[in-house]
């Protein structure tokens, strides 16, 4: 794992986010993150920034407002376990401005684990160099003492629609992105699967919290100044049997 990416992770994870208000998305509460600095980033965090459509999606938005250039998270009010984790997503993740991330995330409460443990990411980011692959997915260990594995990847979608899964199992963490919206596994675009021989202190078994996220790598605005929005279509969880 590069320095860069490191660093963003550290920065990701600085700081729990502050609770404002809550919305219903996808059949569940989540709390909406209002804080005029924090991190990751550092970034202002603002509650008119995530909302839900008459249509029941979930929009994600960075805007920049009397001259601050503000952020969404949102974070479901019930921590999940083993299962299958699915986002409908609408927006070109795959063209995203190169400063500009999107974390669809598990992130463990001071409860289960501390920083730099616990967590599984799907992220789309060039962290601040265009060149830089787009799509990330990284899977944390149980304790400290041991490294994070990332697997970057990138990839030309086939248009706005796209669905991402992983699967959270006690032996491996199984990815998968396609092209368009789909309840089966045709048009895949990339997939991964994470499966250590030491599994046990590689890979979280203790249910955690769900952030999903957009927002600015090293609080650096776009690159071409323009407010960015995606949308969070639908989410589904299937737990393991």
């Amino acid at each position: 794992m590069s320095r860069l990416f490191a660093t963003a992770l550290m920065l990701a994870t600085a700081a729990a986010p502050l609770h404002a208000r809550t919305l219903e998305f996808a059949g569940r509460t989540w709390h909406v993150r209002d804080a005029a600095s924090g991190a990751p980033g550092p970034n202002a965090w603002s509650q008119d920034n995530a909302w839900v459509d008459e249509s029941g999606r979930l929009h994600l938005r960075i805007d920049r407002v009397d001259g601050v250039w503000r952020c969404a998270e949102v974070v479901l009010d019930t921590p999940l376990g083993a299962g299958t984790y699915e986002f409908r997503v609408v927006g070109r993740v795959d063209q995203l401005d190169r400063n500009v991330v999107l974390g669809l995330f598990s992130y463990p409460d001071p409860s289960v684990g501390a920083d730099f443990t616990h967590e599984i990411d799907i992220e789309f980011a060039r962290w601040g160099d265009p060149a830089a692959p787009a799509g990330h997915w990284t899977v944390y260990p149980t304790t400290a003492a041991l490294a994070p594995v990332t697997y970057a990847f990138d990839v030309a979608l086939e248009g706005a629609y796209s669905t991402h899964r992983f699967h959270r199992g006690r032996d491996a963490v199984r990815f998968h992105m396609l092209h368009g919206h789909q309840d089966g596994d045709a048009q895949q675009a990339a997939s991964w699967t994470y499966a250590p021989r030491d599994a046990r202190r590689r890979i979280s078994r203790a249910a955690l919290p769900l952030h999903l996220n957009l927002w600015l790598f090293r609080g650096q605005p776009p690159s071409d100044g323009q407010p960015v929005e995606v949308i969070v279509s639908d989410f589904r969880f299937t737990p393991a049997e």
